[in-house]
């Protein structure tokens, strides 16, 4: 990223230049982004192809006013962080499923950040729910966030009795994702993007979702056509949108997104 690119990419989440690479500056940028790009997966739905480049990245978040998921968010976002002085490394995770499963490899992608103090942090803006500021990368204990309870643990030996240096995100007690420590670069997730926007057993082609933090700490979500708006202390309130002009007013008002027709999931889960 050039200079004008990384002051646009300010501009578009609201946030100031940081002088330095500091962990209060990284802080406030993870919140800015988590509060103005949404966690939305519309492109698949849309039958957009995604491109997991950085030039491409940039042009949907910060020229196109658009949001994505874990890939694309965090790709930009560590393109940004990068421009600011941040060593960043991508890192892939499997996400947690039903009865200890765990999700496909690169199946979810996070990033490993180091300010200038030379303290790392995990830090994620493409989880959609979870943590609104970065996770300090060597702590185990909990850690307090507007999000939940958040703790890094060392993950236990595998099916095998392999034991490696994983570490399970957890929130609240329960394992979000298995993170591996090892460095990746952005095109190591292209098969699971691919996988992601394609296979009818990801639940990214089965549903639509368009997710983003309000200013008071809450949510506001556009699932298809219910939107759900959740307060800071869990409080929800749903309701369904019945016409078309009111989903789209939603989410250009609520989201920033302009679109001229309302997505919706294609038939067997897959774009046409």
């Amino acid at each position: 990223m050039n200079p004008s690119q990384t002051d646009a990419y300010l501009r578009r989440i609201g946030a100031a230049r940081p002088g330095r690479a500091t962990a209060d500056a990284l802080r406030e940028l993870h919140l800015c982004h988590l509060r103005t790009v949404p966690f939305e997966n519309l492109s698949i739905h849309l039958g957009e192809e995604i491109v997991l480049e950085e030039k491409r990245l940039l042009d949907k978040v910060v020229e196109a006013r658009r949001g994505g998921f874990c890939y694309e968010l965090n790709g930009a976002f560590g393109a940004l962080l990068a421009s600011l002085g941040y060593e960043v490394v991508p890192l892939a995770g499997r996400v947690h499923g039903d009865e200890g499963r765990l999700g496909i490899p690169y199946d979810h992608m996070a990033l490993r950040v180091r300010s200038v103090d030379g303290a790392e942090w995990l830090a994620d803006v493409g989880f959609g729910a979870h943590s609104h500021y970065p996770l300090a990368f060597a702590d185990r204990a909990e850690q307090a966030d507007p999000g939940g309870v958040f703790r890094l643990a060392e993950a236990g030996p595998d099916a095998d009795g392999v034991v490696d240096r994983d570490l399970d995100v957890v929130r609240d007690g329960r394992p979000q994702y298995r993170l591996e420590t090892r460095p990746r670069a952005l095109a190591d997730f292209t098969a699971g993007a691919w996988w992601h926007s394609t296979s009818p057993r990801s639940h990214f082609t089965r549903s639509l979702v368009c997710s983003r933090i309000t200013g008071d700490g809450g949510r506001v979500t556009l699932s298809g056509r219910t939107l759900t708006t959740t307060a800071a202390d869990g409080t929800k309130e749903a309701r369904e949108l019945e016409a078309d002009e009111e989903v789209l007013a939603v989410y250009r008002e609520r989201f920033g997104i302009g679109l001229t027709t309302v997505p919706v999931v294609r038939e067997g889960g897959r774009h046409g």
